[in-house]
Formats: C-alpha cells, sequence, structure tokens
C-alpha cells in the first residue's frame, strides 16, 4: 500500500514538467519586455529630436 503511494506521488509530483514550457515563455517575453523598454529609453531622445527636426522642417517658417 505504501509502495503504491509512493509511486503515484513520486510520478506525479516529482516528474510533472507539464508547465516548464510556459515559464521558459514567460521568462523570454519578459526578457523582451525588458530589452524593449531600455532600448526605448535609449533611442528615445535621438527618435525625439529626429522627429522634430522632420515636423520643423514642414512647418512654415513666419518672416
Amino acid at each position: 500500500m505504501l509502495s503504491t503511494l509512493w509511486f503515484y506521488l513520486k510520478t506525479r509530483f516529482m516528474l510533472d514538467e507539464e508547465g516548464q514550457g510556459m515559464v521558459e515563455y514567460g521568462l523570454i517575453l519578459a526578457l523582451v519586455a525588458v530589452v524593449a523598454v531600455v532600448g526605448l529609453n535609449l533611442l528615445g531622445v535621438k527618435v525625439d529630436e529626429l522627429l522634430r527636426g522632420v515636423v520643423d522642417s514642414f512647418t512654415p517658417s513666419t518672416p
């Protein structure tokens, strides 16, 4: 009886890798989000300056 219970517990909990894939996808998604936020923070000022220059070139200047 105890050996059957031990076998059931071992096969049910110790060898259960069903959620491993979801955890890996979650970690990859978190890493991509962190890289995107850091990249946007680093490039944000340069992109803002570039877009302001484009807008200013289309805005007519008043004499």
